[in-house]
């Protein structure tokens, strides 16, 4: 891991551990990580099986009503909050999988990754990063986006 990549880590966790966190701000940091040019925060709405958006970066304006809100076990957000572990896609665009939801090949992007928030179990969101290539995660970088991702629900929760 680079120095960059690693001052930028410590700026995630400092901006998501700051009284108001800036989301859409740490949302760009957590793209910029991992070289991606897009991504999405949604934070699981209580009392629901709905994850609501909460930040997008890259996502055209046209997709943005189809990601407001996405239900448990849809697409590759839902889909890694149902199974509570990362989801990945080497090639979104070429993907007949089924996990991938139609609407989301509209975004160009190739290599998907979307990871749930958890904590101690529990749901709390998830959060994606996408690049307009192909592109196969490391277990690594998988195991960043869930430490990430529990540093999140942390701050949600308090």
């Amino acid at each position: 891991m680079s120095l960059t990549n690693t001052a930028l880590l410590e700026e995630i966790h400092n901006d998501i551990n700051d009284d108001n966190p800036n989301w859409d701000k740490i949302l760009k940091d957590i793209i910029s990580y991992f070289d991606c040019s897009t991504g999405t925060l949604h934070f699981l709405e209580e009392g629901s099986d709905l994850l609501k958006l909460k930040s997008q970066v890259g996502i055209p304006p046209f997709l943005i009503p189809k990601l407001e809100t996405i239900p448990i076990g849809k697409g590759m957000a839902g889909i890694a909050a149902e199974r509570k572990q990362p989801v990945e896609m080497c090639n979104l665009q070429t993907d007949n999988s089924g996990v991938a939801r139609p609407a989301a090949k509209e975004t160009k992007v190739e290599g998907s990754l979307a990871a749930p928030l958890l904590l101690n179990g529990n749901l709390y969101g998830t959060v994606g990063v996408a690049k307009p290539t192909s592109y196969d995660f490391t277990e690594d970088e998988k195991n960043a986006i869930m430490a990430i991702g529990e540093v999140i629900c942390k701050k949600i929760v308090e």
